[in-house]
C-alpha cells in the first residue's frame, strides 16, 4: 500500500536586516598564516603551472603545517604588529565616531 503524499509546511524565515558595513572602517588584522600565504603564493604557483585554486590552498597549508616554530616567528612577529595597528586604528575609529554621536 503505497503511503499517502504529504505535503509540509515551511516557515516562512524572517528576513535579518544587517547593518551595512561602514568602508572608513579599519581593515582587520592578518593572521601569521596569511602574511605566510600571500609571501609564498607565487612561488607555489611558479613551482606547480596549472594549479588549481583549491590545490594551492592545500599545498600553502602543507607548507604551512611543516614549518618549525623559529620558521614561523617572523610570519607571528608579522601578525603580532599587524594586530597591534588594527588595534590602535580601531580606537581611533571609535573614538571619532563618539565624537561624531556626541556634536548630533
Amino acid at each position: 500500500m503505497p503511503k499517502e503524499k504529504t505535503t509540509r509546511k515551511t516557515k516562512s524565515r524572517e528576513t535579518v536586516q544587517r547593518k551595512k558595513k561602514d568602508p572608513n572602517a579599519p581593515k582587520r588584522g592578518l593572521s601569521a598564516y596569511m602574511f605566510f600565504a600571500n609571501e609564498n603564493r607565487e612561488k607555489v604557483r611558479e613551482d606547480n603551472p596549472g594549479i588549481t585554486f583549491g590545490q594551492v590552498g592545500k599545498m600553502l597549508g602543507e607548507k604551512w603545517k611543516a614549518l618549525t616554530d623559529k620558521e614561523r616567528r617572523p610570519y607571528e612577529d608579522k601578525a603580532a604588529a599587524d594586530k597591534k595597528r588594527y588595534e590602535e586604528e580601531k580606537a581611533q575609529y571609535n573614538n571619532a565616531a563618539d565624537e561624531d554621536e556626541e556634536s548630533s
